[in-house]
């Protein structure tokens, strides 16, 4: 988590409070549609040059443990 942290900040005052990386306005949800829509990270870092590999990994690092602690109530 700690790792995750050096690449993601949130700020209510940036995006509405949406896990952003650090330095940018680029939402970790932004990256995830990206790569979701069959962007590579190459292409990626390509139209994004302010991003690097780290923090992308970072984004998938940082949903991958907000889904891990998800839980679904039945209703």
């Amino acid at each position: 988590m700690k790792e995750i942290a050096a690449h993601i900040s949130i700020n209510s005052e940036i995006r509405f409070g949406k896990p952003c990386i650090k330095g940018t306005r680029i939402a970790v949800s932004d990256i995830l549609q990206w790569l979701a829509s069959g962007m590579t990270q190459e292409e990626i870092l390509n139209d994004y040059p302010a991003l690097t590999k780290d923090d992308i990994f970072a984004a998938l690092a940082f949903a991958a443990n907000r889904e891990s602690v998800i839980k679904i109530i039945a209703a």
